[in-house]
């Protein structure tokens, strides 16, 4: 019989304006996992609290979890100006113009029910 051990590696959290960022701790002698190691930020810049801008970091502020590439420099925030203009209304619902049977809004209100169907149903045959 063979016992099976679950080892949580420790995670750390970054706060980076008004979002939160969890990584974790690199496994124990794994190369380029080190802290201390060249291209990875010793420290955090300070967060300004009077920011003002769209974004919710700051600009210089690094972002630690988005650089997945070996020996790469962290990646940083930039300035709101330097960011494509349709980046900011990616999060605003999408309106749909109501425009009588067989339209688009009515073919996405059936598409949806038609999901949410499936999933009851799904959610009944695991009872």
């Amino acid at each position: 019989m063979s016992l099976l051990v679950v080892v949580r590696r420790q995670s750390t959290t970054f706060v980076c304006g008004s979002c939160r960022v969890r990584t974790y701790a690199a496994k124990a002698g794994k190369k380029g996992g080190n802290p201390s190691a060249p291209g990875f930020p010793t420290k955090l810049p300070p967060v300004e609290t009077t920011y003002n801008g769209t974004s919710s970091c700051p600009p210089g502020t690094a972002l630690p979890g988005l650089n997945y590439l070996k020996g790469q420099p962290s990646v940083v925030a930039l300035p709101d100006e330097d960011y494509p203009p349709w980046l900011w209304t990616l999060l605003e619902p999408k309106n749909l113009v109501d425009d009588g049977p067989g339209g688009k809004a009515e073919k996405v209100q059936l598409r949806k029910q038609n999901r949410q169907r499936i999933r009851d149903q799904n959610l009944l045959k695991t009872q």
